[in-house]
């Protein structure tokens, strides 16, 4: 199993958001205990430089992302993953490009908060609560 995770679940345990860092925090936590594979795209990193830079500043987004990079993997974007993105019909570009990379790089799983938005993912989606009890009895 390989998990893609959506910046709002990154951005979840950087900025420490109410009613859904604990979740997120649990679910990285269980990842790495069970030594399973996670993965953010390429994408994902710039974006969450941008708004943590924002919220923040260069050196805490750099430091966060440094640590955070240190237990997960980056799945590649490239020229095919957008072009397939461009034309997946979906209305977000920014959910096209993560479901094209997880395909592309045989991710079978997207963990977010947004589940609607992945509605015609090729791939299975949770939330993270959801991926908790599903896989934490196992």
């Amino acid at each position: 199993m390989r998990i893609l995770l959506d910046t709002n679940i990154i951005l979840d345990v950087a900025l420490n958001r109410q009613g859904h860092s604990e979740k997120a925090k649990e679910l990285i936590y269980f990842l790495n205990q069970k030594e399973i594979p996670f993965f953010v795209t390429a994408t994902t990193v710039t974006d969450i430089y941008y708004i943590l830079k924002k919220s923040d500043n260069h050196a805490s987004a750099l430091e966060f992302l440094q640590n955070f990079l240190l237990y997960a993997d980056v799945a590649g974007v490239d020229k095919t993953i957008i072009i397939n993105a461009l034309n997946s019909g979906l209305n977000d570009f920014e959910d096209a490009v993560q479901i094209q990379s997880a395909v592309f790089n045989q991710i079978s799983t997207i963990v977010t908060r947004n589940k609607s938005d992945f509605k015609t993912s090729e791939v299975e989606v949770f939330t993270p609560e959801e991926f908790l009890i599903l896989h934490k009895n196992k």
